[in-house]
């Protein structure tokens, strides 16, 4: 029988960092950056996955998915970068040991090899493989055997010790609709190989918590060798079961948790981060495991991911959401000034949201500002040491907060520092700005076009002023349509819009805007026009039309920047009509794999 869980969270904050001697470690494997980037619209550069893997670090993630190196050039560098930079990074974090880099692969010696090359610079490193083993995969997709499905998945595991690498994991794909007596052959036998974490995916988030946690238990009971490996979860959420799912398999025997910040990833997403690590938390004598989790980091990294992804948190999203601890029902509004424990089983502080009781104003001096970004990020964050060691980029960006403080009649909040600090850095990782918006004019009104005129700087060097200044002007249906068409005319290079949003950093007539869009190229030619990669840009501004134009202009500049990159990408050598050979087996498959995968 479960024990007894209490509902103090009192008792709760008091336990979390208890380490019982009665209890295990769990560990905390986030695939943000591989599964979560396979969002619809999501494409991320290698200096925000970089960014994004120093804040796992410092949030305390025993092991980062970096990526799946064999997918294209710029995969491999960013798992490589990451490997190198935040692989050894041990500041801030709660287990004293750096954060394990981990790559996914095929089970193909090409795959199983990218990997290793990319993660094998980091001090602690894991190649991932995989291998459907339900029938109907085996059946339709890889056309193979059962028999040649277990000489495959050996073999992978094989080659991949071969390499030198001694943490190794495999995943049987769709195993949530695999035979288990089947799964548990396959398992016993990479088991034997080398493996030593089995991963469990329920790949298309069938599963109820009741049978995932009866298979769980049934494979740590009946694999040969299963007591000395480590069993992982991998929920997806598509009957919004990923979190039950998990911690159902928790209590079953897993000690390995797969998830995403936000939940973010294919499809309906995969199991939160937050959600597991502030059920453990909340329920410290239920679960039988502990977590190295900073709670206190949870926010700051889920904001974060959202901003660099543009994947929306929903408002009534648990722990996260913007309406995770808003009240609005007399009653328990009541409650919570009496007490906050009637209505709040978490305290906000607890996963770092702050109240921002210091509010800054147009007559706060440098240091002020200085301090207040260093409470709200942390020592540890690569941003505050940038702005620490980058006087030049600290002075612009306070020339910024003094500009827009100085028409905020109600204050500078937290949220408005975050939003300066991100805007002000995103464009920076953004690559190199070939184009710089200097003004927006616009004529507008009811039953009339809309017309834009757009100045702005071409070819810029790192001196403001040099560079070709541009103007064009528009007509439109509304004035963001005719400052975004004034924009395409400048360029001279068509977009679809892809999606657009608006959103207000914080409340009131004088708050800050912040816009998002996502931006698709077309070819010229309009009968072979076709959707491409999507390319996120943002803008923050008191004037939305003009947050607007930054946000347009912005993502044109990530197009340029990667299609850049791509021309100085080595070409992946490859045979048409060919492919590369797996280990185990007959057969070939694609040299170059699609960039996303279900696992």
């Amino acid at each position: 029988m479960a024990p007894t869980h209490t509902t103090s969270a009192a008792a709760s904050a008091t336990a979390q960092n208890q380490r019982d001697a009665s209890k295990d470690a769990l560990i905390i494997f986030d695939t943000t950056l591989r599964d979560g980037e396979q969002s619809p619209g999501v494409t991320l550069t290698a200096d925000e996955k970089v960014e994004i893997a120093t804040a796992l670090s410092a949030l305390g993630v025993d092991v980062c998915e970096a990526g799946f190196p064999i997918a294209s050039e710029g995969d491999f560098d960013a798992v490589k970068r990451i490997a190198s930079e935040v692989g050894p990074l041990v500041a801030g974090r709660p287990s004293g040991k750096p954060m394990v880099i981990a790559g996914l692969a095929r089970a193909v010696p090409a795959d199983i090899q990218r990997a290793y090359d990319a993660v094998r610079h980091a001090p602690l490193h894991r190649i991932h493989t995989f291998l459907a083993t339900s029938d109907i995969h085996l059946q339709y997709k890889l056309k193979i055997s059962r028999e040649e499905c277990i000489q495959r998945a050996v073999a992978a595991v094989t080659f991949a010790r071969s390499l030198g690498c001694t943490d190794i994991e495999f995943s049987p794909e769709d195993a949530g609709r695999s035979d288990l007596g089947f799964l548990c052959s396959v398992l016993g036998k990479v088991i034997e190989a080398g493996a030593t974490t089995l991963n469990i995916p329920d790949t298309v988030g069938y599963n109820t918590p009741e049978e995932y946690g009866k298979m769980i238990k049934h494979l740590v009971a009946n694999t040969p060798g299963g007591d000395k490996v480590v069993w992982s979860t991998h929920c997806h959420n598509d009957l919004g079961l990923a979190t039950a799912n998990t911690l159902s398999g928790i209590l079953n025997g897993a000690r390995q948790v797969e998830v995403t910040i936000n939940g973010i990833g294919e499809r309906a997403g995969n199991t939160s981060l937050e959600e597991i690590v502030m059920a453990i938390h909340t329920h410290p004598t239920y679960f039988p495991v502990f977590t190295n989790i900073n709670t206190r980091q949870i926010y700051s990294t889920s904001q974060l991911v959202t901003k660099k992804t543009g994947m929306v948190i929903q408002p009534n999203k648990a722990i996260v959401g913007a309406n995770a601890f808003a009240h609005e029902s007399g009653i328990h509004q009541d409650g919570v000034l009496k007490h906050k424990a009637t209505y709040e089983i978490i305290q906000p502080e607890i996963i770092g949201l702050t109240s921002g009781t210091l509010v800054l104003g147009k007559h706060s001096g440098r240091n002020a500002f200085r301090s207040r970004i260093e409470e709200l990020l942390g020592e540890h964050n690569t941003h505050t040491a940038y702005l620490r060691n980058n006087p030049t980029s600290f002075d612009a960006l306070f020339t910024k907060f003094k500009k827009v403080a100085d028409s905020k009649r109600s204050g500078f909040t937290d949220q408005d520092i975050l939003a300066l600090v991100d805007d002000h850095f995103n464009l920076i990782v953004s690559g190199a700005e070939t184009y710089k918006l200097r003004s927006v004019q616009v004529v507008s009104g009811s039953n009339m076009l809309s017309t834009a005129t757009v100045p702005a700087m071409s070819g810029l060097a790192d001196d403001d002023e040099t560079g070709l200044e541009l103007t064009d002007a528009a007509i439109g249906q509304g004035p963001i349509h005719a400052i975004f068409s004034a924009i395409n005319r400048l360029i001279g290079i068509r977009y679809i819009l892809a999606s657009y949003e608006v959103r207000s950093i914080t409340s009131g007539s004088d708050a800050l805007g912040k816009v998002l869009v996502r931006i698709s190229p077309l070819d010229v030619a309009p009968k072979t026009a076709k959707r491409k990669e999507t390319f996120l840009g943002q803008g923050v501004d008191e004037d939305i039309l003009v947050a607007s134009a930054k946000a347009y202009i912005n993502a044109v500049n990530r197009m340029i920047t990667f299609r850049e990159r791509r021309k100085g990408e080595k070409e992946v050598e490859k045979v048409e009509g060919l492919g590369v050979s797996v280990v185990g087996g007959s057969g070939v498959v694609p040299a170059v794999p699609e960039r996303f995968v279900n696992v």
